[in-house]
């Protein structure tokens, strides 16, 4: 392949004719976090000096302000004091957190799963080197000592690590380009959390009849689950007999219930995992307005996450999976989609807290569901409902999806602008 000109072939790849190669050992000094010891002691523990750990670092946050851990002044001098500003990257933990960089926002000491990179040379600026540790995340991955669940990252091999560096103008016109970019991401995901909060006021009041709708008055029924479900088969299967492309029929996981889908499953917009049907055949087919709960969660949040099921065509099948509750009306009770909502109720996740059981993982059984209530406005003021809290739900999902691009087109400017072949200067 022609090189371009005023480009030059590098370990690197290709980048432009005036950029450097430098391992990081040459950009900096590479040093480690430590961690006082005994860690019971309280001479070294509990004071004013925050120290930065794993836990504080997320992916897309640049400046971080350690939270979690405090030292004394005394376990500070047997830990690793770094100055504001100083690049930090995690080097021990879990695939998905090691080599994720973070800027100190503060003076803080860091932990010893963490590394940071310190006497900069004054030729490499700090942010610009942010960006390009955050886009070789996987090679550093890939560079760390695999054990197990835990990835390592040591001194050595962080420091021989090899990156291309533009000129300092250049670095600071990228670093800007690319800080645009995640001031444009915080913006965004700022207001997708307003918007889940007034979301969530709005549900507890409309839910609740604390507040009403125009033309809406009288009172509400209030009916047990005993009075207003049956409850239908459901299937055994582990993840393991899943596949996102062959079988047949649908199955929706309890894990899944957790993590992916929020309140509503509707078939015409989201499809769950499929299973052949040989494997599944106990189990009862979903219909739509089925309402179907996780029976068990390793945190109180999550104990009956529920969601109802919308937009299934005749001719599609599936089924409710291990550890849910497949619960059905004995009698038209819910406008469609109200259920959805109403699974997350405040009073009726009390209700629910009441009657789990378990230590490490928090479960309700069927007879427990039983006694427990719901509200049931009339089928008009459910629908109404159902309209106002769905309409903020298209709301909140339009402004995720555009979050998402806009996270796809900053890791495309960072493909081409930390390689040379977008240049702007």
């Amino acid at each position: 392949m022609e090189l371009r000109s005023r480009y030059k072939q590098t370990e690197v790849g290709v980048i432009p004719e005036e950029w450097e190669v430098k391992p990081l050992n040459r950009i900096g000094r590479v040093i480690r976090g430590a961690s006082p010891r005994p860690k019971s002691d309280k001479r070294f523990y509990g004071g004013s000096v925050p120290r930065l750990m794993v836990e504080d670092v997320t992916r897309d946050r640049k400046f971080v302000t350690p939270s979690i851990d405090f030292l004394t002044k005394e376990g500070a001098k047997r830990s690793r004091p770094c100055k504001q500003g100083t690049l930090t990257i995690v080097c021990s933990g879990t695939p998905t957190v090691v080599g994720l960089p973070s800027l100190l926002a503060v003076d803080a000491c860091i932990h010893d799963g963490m590394l940071a990179l310190v006497d900069l040379n004054q030729s490499v600026e700090p942010e610009f080197l942010f960006y390009c540790l955050a886009n070789l995340q996987e090679k550093l991955d890939a560079a760390a000592t695999h054990g197990g669940t835990f990835v390592n990252l040591t001194t050595t091999g962080f420091g021989a690590f090899v990156i291309s560096v533009p000129t300092l103008p250049e670095q600071r016109a990228i670093a800007a380009a690319l800080s645009d970019m995640d001031a444009l991401i915080t913006s965004l995901d700022r207001m997708i959390a307003k918007k889940h909060s007034m979301k969530q006021a709005t549900m507890q009041e409309l839910l609740t009849g604390k507040r009403r709708l125009p033309g809406f008055s009288g009172e509400w029924a209030v009916r047990t689950f005993d009075e207003i479900f049956n409850y239908c088969s459901t299937a055994t299967n582990s993840r393991s007999d899943l596949s996102e492309s062959s079988g047949d029929t649908y199955y929706i996981h309890y894990g899944d219930i957790h993590t992916k889908y929020h309140g509503h499953l509707d078939f015409r917009r989201e499809l769950p995992s499929k299973i052949p049907f040989e494997l599944c055949k106990s189990a009862t087919l979903l219909l739509n307005g089925d309402w179907v709960m996780a029976d068990a969660s390793e945190d109180f949040a999550g104990v009956c996450k529920s969601i109802e099921v919308l937009g299934l065509e005749a001719d599609i099948h599936a089924v409710a999976g291990l550890h849910t509750f497949l619960l059905r009306e004995k009698t038209p009770t819910f406008s469609a989609g109200f259920k959805g909502h109403l699974g997350n109720l405040n009073s009726l996740h009390q209700q629910l807290l009441r009657v789990a059981t378990g230590l490490k993982v928090y479960g309700v059984s069927k007879k427990a569901l039983k006694d427990l209530t719901l509200p049931v406005p009339s089928p008009k003021e459910q629908a109404a409902i159902t309209t106002i809290l769905s309409d903020m739900d298209a709301d909140i999902a339009t402004m995720e999806q555009k979050l998402d691009k806009t996270r796809q087109l900053k890791q495309g400017m960072m493909q081409e602008l930390l390689t040379g072949r977008i240049r702007l200067v």
